[in-house]
């Protein structure tokens, strides 16, 4: 990285400069010509013969300098950038505002290219950049200037004696380890190269002495840092948000680092003994999970999340901004019709899919999901895994509920991988609150975290999807075809339906789901009640094993005429249920595999 600091440089280098504020202003012109006057007293750079041994010259001529230049009251302003955004501005910025620029390597040649006045670090620090530019900034001269402590007077006559400036304000952003990680394949070496060093070690030092140093990492914070100094304010609470915020950005930048590096040399282990989340806010919102509860919304910029899709680096297009519920609901919706390959469409309530079907035509399968219950897909979310093209829209716009006919069906947002020109356009104007949500593809293999009182939960994603796994049959009866088809489609349902879960489908259409309750029969009862006469022949898929099968679950699914139950088995009744399908014969699999979700 390529390390050029701007270096705000207070007054007060000495102990006389304890008497500047009742010395009179000095113009810019005359603060320059002192500056100019204060830099020929500067000895040459030294050679690497005589840094170990340094000649009494080499030790009075800089502090006579530095004391000359602090008796000026010139303020300096340290600037080391790998993004230049905005540069030119801040640099001209506080040039206009009397201070003197210290920088190095690329950063110095923009501000020059831009017309500002530059003095390299090197002249500061009598030093020249080494190891390949690793140690650029590391040395007393900088960091004296920066940590010296302008209320403590031995402090101050510390930086007299070895001619060292203050430092009034230091603008440092670090290289771009993030960026360079993640744009494909890196050599470790290349990594290893792109961690910065000399830039955190800088933003902790003024970020620590911020009641003394303005410390600025983001470029959107040069407009008011430019005010605040133009103004001469006094406000501590400003300087400790620049603080906070040097923190965190050193925070985050490590927590990439360290997440690479277990990567690189933990063998696959995605566990590690500690780490950090580097969440990033992207919007306040108007309440939580209840009216009373104050919200906000954060990206996640963890390595492995670059790239994987999901609600949470959606586009909104259209409509009133989301809400706690909205993200939760959309996450399931999203997640669900993920799943597919085939044209489908997902509807969603309170993260439970009440309704999905996949078909060719995309169009019949979003009227099969609706009709799966339309009474709980009134206001809620639906999903797609295809473009919306302009049929489909007018398809979501004027469809009426299957349970009158007449009533418009309502919902609080759309999401899919694409739309066209005229889909959107007909889209919006279903209604101004509209949410429509353009989103990638949900990733695989992702790390999962749930928050508990006082801890996290981690686990891997459940992605085993039915091609991933075996249905043994275990009954006499083996299913059809077709059978076996539907118990796929339901297994990979019940999946994203909370627990206790029994989800009904036929025909790669969900008839009917019993969700949440805290025993399966109940389940199995309000899937059936919702199913109706079309759960005949279906097939049924529970999330975990059943219990019992005599006058429970089993024999009352088998009862209203279900023709394959597929479960995870591993019960110590197991028997009993392939008993109970034999007597009825209705065809039962075992997957091996579970889908509790919580």
């Amino acid at each position: 990285m390529v390390c050029a600091a701007v270096s705000l440089a207070g007054g007060s280098a000495t102990a006389t400069a304890t008497s500047l504020s009742r010395r009179p202003a000095l113009d810019l012109h005359s603060r320059r010509l002192l500056w100019a006057r204060a830099m020929s007293h500067v000895a040459p750079r030294l050679s690497s013969a005589t840094v170990g041994a340094p000649t009494p010259d080499h030790d009075q001529r800089p502090a006579r300098a530095r004391a000359v230049a602090a008796q000026a009251g010139v303020r300096q302003a340290l600037i080391s950038l790998s993004d230049k955004t905005d540069l030119a501005n801040l640099g001209n910025g506080l040039e206009s505002l009397g201070f003197s620029i210290i920088s190095t390597g690329g950063t110095a040649s923009s501000l020059e290219a831009a017309g500002v006045n530059v003095t390299k670090v090197e002249q500061i620090t009598h030093f020249p950049e080494m190891l390949d530019g690793r140690v650029k900034t590391l040395h007393p001269s900088i960091h004296g200037g920066i940590l010296a402590r302008r209320d403590q007077e031995h402090h101050l006559e510390a930086l007299n004696e070895h001619g060292i400036g203050t430092f009034d304000v230091v603008v440092v952003n670090l290289y771009p380890f993030y960026d360079k990680v993640t744009s494909g394949t890196i050599t470790f070496e290349d990594g290893i190269e792109n961690i910065d060093i000399g830039g955190p070690t800088m933003i902790r030092a003024a970020a620590k002495n911020h009641k003394d140093v303005l410390v600025v990492v983001d470029h959107h914070d040069y407009p008011a840092l430019l005010k605040y100094l133009q103004e001469n304010q006094v406000d501590p609470q400003f300087r400790r948000m620049l603080a906070w915020k040097a923190f965190q950005h050193v925070a985050s930048y490590d927590s990439a680092v360290s997440e690479w590096l277990w990567k690189q040399s933990s063998g696959g282990d995605i566990f590690p003994p500690s780490f950090t989340v580097p969440l990033s806010m992207k919007s306040t919102l108007r309440y939580g999970e209840n009216p009373h509860q104050k919200a906000a919304f954060y990206g996640d910029r963890s390595l492995s999340l670059v790239n994987a899709g999901g609600i949470a680096t959606s586009f909104q297009h259209h409509g009133k901004e989301m809400s706690y519920n909205n993200y939760l609901d959309a996450d399931a919706a999203w997640n669900c019709v993920s799943e597919f390959e085939n044209p489908t469409c997902v509807v969603v309530k309170h993260t439970n899919p009440c309704g999905v079907a996949s078909r060719q035509d995309v169009l019949e399968a979003y009227r099969l999901a609706v009709k799966a219950d339309p009474v709980s897909a009134f206001g809620g979310i639906v999903a797609f895994n295809t473009t919306i093209d302009e049929d489909l829209a007018k398809e979501i716009r004027e469809f009426r509920s299957p349970t009158d006919g007449e009533t418009r069906m309502f919902y609080e947002i759309v999401v899919a991988p694409g739309y066209t020109e005229k889909g959107l356009e007909v889209l919006k104007g279903k209604s101004k609150t509209l949410r429509i949500l353009e989103a990638k593809r949900s990733g695989k293999n992702m790390l999962s975290l749930r928050q508990v009182s006082g801890g996290w939960l981690a686990q891997e994603s459940d992605d085993l999807t039915p091609e991933d796994i075996t249905f043994t049959t275990g009954s006499e009866r083996a299913p059809t075809d077709s059978e076996l088809s539907d118990a796929k489609f339901a297994w990979l349902c019940v999946k994203h339906v909370k627990s206790n879960a029994i989800v009904i489908a036929k025909d790669n259409c969900m008839l009917g789901m019993g969700s949440g309750q805290p025993n399966r029969v109940d389940s199995l009862r309000i899937a059936f009640r919702k199913a109706g006469e079309a759960a005949k022949g279906a097939a049924l898929a529970s999330d975990a094993f059943f219990p019992f099968a005599w006058k429970d679950a089993v024999e009352e699914a088998c009862e209203n005429g279900i023709g394959t139950i597929a479960q995870p088995g591993g019960s110590m009744r197991d028997k009993d249920a392939v008993d109970c399908c034999n007597k009825y014969g209705v065809s039962l699999l075992f997957t091996g595999v579970r889908h509790f979700r919580h």
